[in-house]
């Protein structure tokens, strides 16, 4: 998501970096600067996906100690359906061309105590399983859509939680490099 203040399409931080908007942490979302405004606002969209795909920093075959390389894996919805996942929009003007940018950004939760969506994301080996704020996206199921996009704050803050294990079909994005990686669910 591009802020308003921002001066070029793609957002810098005051150091001049690049900033990542792509993704709002739900938690904060109603404080962060560059978000908070389009939540107040009511500004929720709806962002259609087949699959998505996080980094698994499992054991493989390849990488025994699970230290240098991820599997990418892919989560499709068990009923055959597309994600739609929970996102905000905004429109952000060009100060230099007066042209006006649609563009989104994906909220995601945290997910420490999933037995499935915790295993992705490298881990941090200084803190323990708990505390790893492993990070998903927000599903929005079907009968919610309406309340999502048109209800209250905390209507929509209500729907943000983490889908059951039984709603996820999944597997190597890339079957060829994937084989042999098996998931441990507990």
């Amino acid at each position: 998501m591009i802020p308003p203040s921002s001066k070029e399409r793609i957002p810098k931080t005051k150091e001049g970096r690049r900033m990542s908007t792509n993704n709002a942490r739900s938690e904060t979302v109603a404080k962060a600067w560059t978000y908070r405004f389009p939540w107040a606002r009511g500004q929720r969209c709806l962002i259609p996906a087949i699959s998505y795909d996080e980094p698994y920093w499992g054991i493989t075959h390849a990488d025994p100690m699970a230290a240098t390389k991820n599997t990418w894996w892919r989560f499709w919805r068990a009923d055959g359906q597309a994600w739609a996942l929970a996102g905000l929009w905004s429109e952000w003007t060009d100060p230099a061309t007066g042209e006006v940018v649609p563009n989104f950004t994906a909220l995601t939760q945290n997910c420490d105590e999933h037995p499935l969506l915790n295993l992705m994301h490298k881990p941090d080996p200084k803190l323990p399983p708990h505390a790893q704020d492993k990070r998903a996206v927000v599903p929005i199921e079907f009968a919610d859509w309406d309340r999502w996009l048109e209800g209250t704050v905390e209507e929509a803050s209500a729907l943000i939680r983490v889908p059951g294990l039984e709603v996820f079909r999944h597997g190597p994005a890339d079957p060829v490099k994937g084989a042999g990686v098996v998931l441990n669910l507990t």
